[in-house]
């Protein structure tokens, strides 16, 4: 199976890079299944549902999020109606919403797990990430009777956490990939176990930016220390990149055979997955 990854989509410059290069690549990757995390996809701050629909349209399958998955306030109460959008898995029992789906690849011949856990180092407190995820794999299992593929999009600040998280889950999933710092990180790699992982998959968004945000007021707070203008999304077209990865799995195992990296237009050096098997 072939599976792309996009991470954090900020803002209407990052919504219009996904949007304009993904019918591509679903042609020329062939590919079977696209994640995308979409938390910063409003105005850089959480997402909405006519937001989600544009993407789900234009062929992504399932939208994970993370710490800003409220932030429009109106998703609490339109959340439990999509079910292939998430927020973290390890929010407190009873949150709106779910963190794990199982979804039909697009031949609607094979089952993709996709898991949405937050970390807690340096993060808002949740509950236990780890035990929250182990319980999911308990009763969805990659191989025969099982699905066919898993992947966790694990949203975090600590690198390490992350980096525990892969080898805790190597073997048993087919990908874990880091969203939330976006910035992509070198790392890119098949674990001992089969798994694929990366720290951080980056964003799609402006890079002439810090971290998506309009460059003057991050400098002004962090520099000067003190209150200025809110942050709002850098919307420079010329300097958007499409930041992911691409992975493809062994159908008889759902374990990663090749991870590559994308990294579609913009300031960043181009990076496309080979479409060769």
């Amino acid at each position: 199976m072939r599976i792309l990854f996009l991470g954090d989509i900020v803002g209407r410059s990052g919504r219009e890079g996904v949007l304009r290069h993904l019918p591509a690549l679903l042609k020329d990757l062939a590919l079977d299944f696209v994640i995308a995390n979409g938390e910063n996809a409003a105005g850089g701050f959480g997402i909405t549902e006519k937001i989600a629909a544009e993407f789900f349209a234009a062929g992504v399958d399932c939208i994970t999020t993370g710490n800003h998955v409220w932030d429009q306030r109106e998703l609490v109460g339109q959340i439990d109606r999509m079910p292939n959008l998430l927020r973290p898995i390890n929010y407190p029992e009873g949150t709106p919403g779910r963190g794990f789906t199982v979804l039909p690849s697009k031949d609607r011949r094979r089952k993709v797990l996709v898991m949405n856990a937050m970390a807690r180092v340096f993060m808002d407190p949740l509950d236990d990430p780890f035990a929250a995820v182990e319980r999911v794999l308990r009763v969805h299992r990659m191989g025969p009777g099982g699905v066919d593929a898993a992947v966790l999009d694990f949203h975090g600040e600590a690198t390490s956490e992350k980096m525990i998280m892969g080898h805790v889950l190597d073997g048993r999933v087919s990908l874990v990939v880091g969203t939330h710092s976006h910035v992509p990180t070198a790392d890119l790699q098949i674990l001992n176990g089969g798994t694929a992982y990366q720290t951080d998959a980056g964003m799609c968004g402006d890079y002439d930016s810090v971290i998506g945000m309009k460059k003057d007021a991050a400098i002004h707070k962090l520099v000067r220390r003190l209150p200025g203008e809110r942050f709002t999304p850098a919307e420079n077209d010329a300097t958007v990149t499409v930041c992911g990865l691409f992975v493809e799995t062994d159908d008889r195992t759902g374990l990663a055979v090749r991870v590559e990296p994308l990294r579609l237009g913009g300031r960043l050096k181009p990076a496309m997955p080979s479409a060769a098997a």
